[in-house]
């Protein structure tokens, strides 16, 4: 019985290698739920071309655009569990399922987490005219005005709507929302004057702020920019909280996916990471290489997903 026993595992090591090694044995397509020319689009591009080198099979992105990145996801999710569709996420992954009141899927039964790729950081903007010089200035005057002092957002329900009412809720300031279709319009208001603060990605905000349209007021991470070395992180302002809202891209395969598959994939996706053409054009994009593993990752997104129904509720946000 002991060496029947034996005999499978040893049999299930060897199938499992076996798969590893014949991953990928067709075209993989990456389905990126999203526009062409998104952050989250040019980065799954980048990084396929690599994949596909390294692979020796064609790495296809395929966008599958619609009800906020569910299409796409039911897609990977309906798979078949081989590796060879895989869902290039962003955190906004872990923010649909808190306004819907029904899924075509499970945010975590139907995926199996493969790797964190790369990070963007986020900006407190202002426009320049405004007097606030600091987090504390922004924070006392909204205290002072509360419910007057408005932020734009590039719509209800998106990360960077949620990040705001996060702040709101754990500095317990009230300031009014202002949501746009889209960061050119919120950037352009902000700019003109027409509303006073947004919190938006820095790759948006960084050509304005060099202009000295904007005046940057905070960035989310553990340090400062090195592009920025004169503006304060989150964190040394006394909001270390605001960490957790930076924006994520990273790999999802259908649930079920061998976990050899997974590693090769995982193992494959760090090592073109490293490449430094790939790195300098990922900074181009202001994504920052920051990697996970399948089990980091799956437990970030757990806890992206119980952070973000929280702030919905507490903060009563529609995404209407």
């Amino acid at each position: 019985m002991v060496l029947r026993a034996l005999l499978l595992i040893i049999a299930c090591m060897v199938a499992a290698g076996a798969q590893a090694q014949g991953f990928p044995s067709r075209p993989v397509t990456l389905v990126v739920p999203y526009s062409p020319g998104t952050g989250v689009d040019l980065a799954a591009r980048a990084i396929a071309e690599r994949l596909a080198e390294r692979w020796h099979q064609p790495v296809v992105v395929e966008n599958r655009v619609g009800a906020s990145g569910n299409i796409g996801a039911e897609a990977v999710a309906r798979a078949a569990p081989t590796g060879h569709v895989l869902l290039v996420a962003a955190n906004t992954f872990t923010i649909t399922p808190a306004f819907a009141r029904s899924l075509p899927y499970d945010p975590v039964a139907d995926f199996a987490p493969v790797a964190r790729l790369v990070t963007a950081g986020y900006a407190l903007a202002l426009n320049p005219a405004q007097p606030m010089q600091d987090l504390a200035g922004l924070l006392a005057r909204a205290r002072a005005e509360p419910g007057r002092l408005a932020y734009a957002s590039p719509g209800s329900g998106t990360a960077m709507h949620l990040a705001m009412e996060l702040l709101k809720l754990r500095l317990g300031v009230d300031m009014l929302h202002v949501p746009y279709k889209g960061m050119a319009g919120a950037i352009t208001d902000v700019v003109s004057g027409q509303v006073p603060i947004t919190f938006l990605p820095l790759g948006p905000l960084l050509p304005q702020a060099s202009a000295g349209r904007l005046r940057l007021l905070a960035v989310t991470g553990p340090a400062r920019l090195a592009a920025l070395p004169g503006v304060p992180t989150f964190r040394e302002q006394g909001a270390a909280f605001m960490d957790e809202v930076d924006a994520w891209y990273g790999l999802l395969a259908p649930a079920r996916t061998p976990p050899a598959v997974i590693a090769r994939i995982h193992a494959d996706s760090v090592a073109v990471l490293e490449e430094p053409a790939l790195r300098v054009t990922l900074a181009r994009q202001h994504l920052a290489i920051d990697t996970a593993t399948p089990e980091a990752f799956a437990a970030l997104i757990r806890a992206d997903l119980a952070r973000w129904a929280r702030v919905v509720s507490e903060a009563h946000v529609s995404a209407d």
